[in-house]
């Protein structure tokens, strides 16, 4: 029997009160068993799809706006031992991406299907030849879901990339290119791609602590279809890259980062950097470092602190691109510790003793920031989470976006019986906390991580228990 919870909230508004309705239902069980992997494809003509990778079997699972089950289908892709690459679905239809080998070639192919998983497209994306070893591509989807950047390094320096055209289902163009003075050991390299195709990649050099005046970025845009390439080289200014993200806006045209530095200490962030570097190279580009204030940092960490030495245990988990060509910086306190199990009586010291690991991931912080880098506001949303030995697969957060507001959506506690809650965060800055939902006697345990936003009011979210699987969905 399928469960189907309404949650009713009453707002206050000048006089009245608004009723906003809040729904939240789920499918029944679904037994994991010889499932290599699952992924949930999105909402397609009212339907909530769920692919499911059985190795060499294939399944599409339909449930309906109750999630109820309506049907399931076999798919086959016509070669054996082929491995999902990854899938792209809009309101009408979606594309699975696959690699496989035939006669030792190794090739990529797109089937594309309707909403009842019929086939209704199918074309090779690249066929890599004979290659001694299968790469492990990697992807980068453009914002607007019609572009796909596959590519990966060969011989440590060698970038081979292809952008293919989900909308026509065409090849765009393809490129062999030398990386620069690269060390796959020393360097770092950060790969993305626009709405047009066109591939950005950035190399991070001498970001250690006795080369750091000399530590910088160098930023490249191909236009793919042109093979027009332009360099930009962003010192840094002797601070350290303690963590960085880098996106494209395609509404402002132009390439954006966001990192913590350091200085002398790469255990802790001082701060943040902004970097907006411009789509035409004539003009310049915006580099910005702020400091994290003590006000800030004695919040966030939840003590005075006399002596500001920073953050430790902070990650970048998003950026939010904002229309006037400011960002958010959304950041995360995380941090993890493997420990040796110690038997009663006393410890053995043997190869075979067992570890642990503990994971903390606890309170988001948020900075707006202007289109110049400078300040705008930030906020802390506060939180705490611990689990052992999963992989922190139940914690973090999904960010949930529509054009009125941000919602941070998050277990409270990482147990079965447990609590959800969100933050919903609007365009100036206010901030608000509420329970979405209790978990006790449903049998859920929610992926937030693995969530799906399958459209401006709606988020369908994965729960993992004992090998099974349910889908959960939020309405608002």
């Amino acid at each position: 029997m399928k469960k189907y919870i309404l949650l009713f909230v009453l707002t206050p508004f000048l006089c009245f009160f608004e009723l906003k309705a809040q729904v939240v239902s789920f499918t029944e069980e679904i037994q994991l068993r010889t499932e290599a992997g699952y992924e949930i494809i999105g909402e397609l003509q009212g339907n909530t799809l769920l692919f499911k990778d059985r190795t060499n079997e294939f399944e599409i699972q339909a449930f309906n706006e109750r999630m109820k089950e309506v049907w399931t289908k076999k798919i086959k892709l016509d070669k054996r031992n082929q491995r999902v690459l990854g899938i792209v679905s809009d309101n009408n239809q979606f594309t699975i991406l696959y690699r496989f080998r035939d006669k030792g070639e190794t090739i990529i192919k797109a089937h594309r299907y309707d909403p009842a998983a019929n086939l209704i497209d199918s074309t090779t994306v690249k066929n890599f030849g004979r290659l001694f070893f299968t790469p492990d591509f990697e992807f980068d989807l453009s914002d607007d879901e019609t572009k796909l950047l596959i590519y990966y390094i060969d011989k440590q320096t060698l970038l081979k990339a292809v952008s293919f055209d989900l909308t026509s289902m065409k090849l765009l163009w393809e490129r062999n290119i030398e990386l620069e003075e690269y060390n796959s050991i020393r360097d770092f390299v950060y790969i993305l791609t626009n709405n047009q195709g066109d591939l950005i990649y950035t190399i991070e050099r001498d970001n250690t602590l006795s080369r750091r005046e000399e530590h910088h970025f160098t930023v490249y845009y191909f236009r793919g279809t042109s093979g027009v390439v332009n360099r930009y080289q962003i010192p840094m200014l002797g601070k350290l890259t303690y963590d960085v993200i880098f996106e494209f806006d395609n509404i402002n045209r132009k390439i954006v980062a966001l990192g913590f530095f350091s200085e002398k200490n790469m255990t802790r962030a001082l701060g943040y950097f902004s970097l907006f570097v411009p789509e035409d190279p004539s003009k310049q580009y915006k580099l910005s470092f702020r400091d994290f204030d003590d006000e800030f940092v004695s919040n966030l960490i939840g003590k005075d602190v006399e002596d500001n030495k920073g953050l430790r245990e902070c990650s970048i988990q998003d950026i939010v691109l904002r229309q006037d060509g400011g960002l958010l910086l959304i950041g995360e306190m995380n941090r993890q510790f493997e420990r040796r199990l110690a038997s009663s009586g006393r410890v053995v010291m043997d190869s075979y003793s067992r570890y642990i690991i503990d994971y903390y991931y606890d309170d988001i912080f948020i900075y707006s920031i202007h289109p110049d880098g400078s300040d705008h506001w930030s906020e802390i949303l506060y939180k705490k989470q611990y689990s052992q030995d999963d992989n922190a697969v139940f914690s973090s957060y999904f960010l949930y976006k529509n054009p009125k507001e941000i919602r941070f959506l998050f277990n409270d506690e990482i147990r079965p019986e447990n609590t959800v809650s969100e933050y919903i965060l609007n365009g100036n800055g206010t901030l608000d906390r509420r329970s979405v939902l209790n978990t006790q006697n449903l049998k859920l345990r929610l992926r937030f991580r693995d969530a799906v936003q399958v459209d401006f009011n709606e988020v369908v979210i994965p729960s993992e228990r004992r090998n099974r699987l349910r889908l959960v969905k939020i309405e608002y």
